[in-house]
């Protein structure tokens, strides 16, 4: 589909796009059939300007996915039966699209080319609906920034993950983080949770890592995280963020007070507290109130709406 570029301001001007660097990646395509699918890591149908260039690079995706030779003629044949091959020029326009291109040396070149225009277009269209969205007034502001956000993302979304990379590269870095874990002292070479058999067993939470809490409902899964939470932040001085979709932000802090006085939380939810209990608090909050916690209680957050918070963190 063919962004709409009419409302934004200078829709008079011609959108960012490069026709010889679309035709030289197509060229080097049909000269090199392995080319396909290291472009179609960085492109979609949808990074072409142009609409005859949609619909070849479809085609040869298409003939690539398939495991079929790719060459002029298939090509052609292909595009016929769809009912395509008159709108992209017929079988001159595939002829001068392969004389255009010597070899498929700079394949890879000109589609980085083509993927950096169909960006720039994309980023003219997010800007031009938040522009459209801003004068209406139809949203709040904090409403009109989640979605902004959100559609800035979803581009970024479809940026290339990590490179391949050779193991001898992947081994250095390996060695060095072996080497500095030799520099720390003791068995947690990580961060410590204040659970000590926890910490024994898995050396304390480490960078990359996705950890997940499993359990049946009312087991402690929440109790666990926030006393992870409350030691991490309060007793190693370290910065988190906690996002919880459940439970609101004053019984999280509630909980918290609970752990770190060690108060029943059934004397402080019904107001029979002693007065040394209510120094503990009072110190507590003190320190509570210095520790590098955020808290996040939105209900039903998406994951790429809670990407776009951590960010801002």
């Amino acid at each position: 589909m063919t962004a709409d570029f009419s409302a934004a301001p200078g829709a008079d001007r011609v959108p960012p796009h490069s026709i010889e660097a679309e035709t030289g990646v197509l060229g080097s395509m049909i000269l090199d059939k392995e080319l396909v699918g290291e472009v179609a890591q960085i492109l979609d149908k949808n990074s072409f300007y142009k609409t005859a260039h949609q619909l070849l690079f479809d085609a040869l995706v298409y003939l690539y996915d398939n495991n079929r030779p790719i060459d002029s003629i298939i090509l052609r044949e292909e595009l016929a039966q769809r009912g395509h091959l008159a709108e992209v020029g017929g079988f001159q326009f595939l002829g001068e699209l392969m004389s255009a291109v010597p070899d498929a040396a700079h394949g890879m070149h000109y589609a980085q080319i083509v993927r950096d225009k169909a960006i720039a277009r994309n980023l003219i269209q997010v800007a031009t609906q938040i522009l459209k969205d801003s004068y209406e007034e139809t949203e709040v502001s904090d409403k009109l920034l989640d979605k902004a956000e959100h559609l800035i993302f979803e581009i970024a979304q479809k940026k290339v993950g990590s490179e391949m990379i050779h193991i001898r590269d992947i081994l250095k870095l390996t060695m060095e983080q072996i080497e500095s874990w030799a520099d720390v002292e003791g068995r947690v070479t990580g961060i410590p949770t204040g659970f000590v058999d926890i910490d024994n067993m898995t050396s304390g939470l480490q960078p990359a890592q996705l950890i997940i809490v499993a359990g049946r409902p009312s087991m402690g899964k929440t109790s666990f995280a926030l006393n992870v939470a409350e030691h991490v932040a309060v007793q190693q001085k370290r910065p988190l963020a906690i996002f919880s979709m459940e439970t609101s932000k004053r019984q999280i802090v509630q909980n918290l007070l609970c752990m770190h006085t060690r108060i029943d939380a059934h004397r402080m939810r019904n107001g029979t507290l002693h007065k040394e209990q209510y120094s503990r608090l009072s110190i507590a909050c003190g320190a509570l109130s210095e520790a590098p916690i955020i808290i996040d209680d939105s209900p039903g957050l998406t994951p790429l709406e809670l990407r776009a918070k951590a960010r801002r963190l």
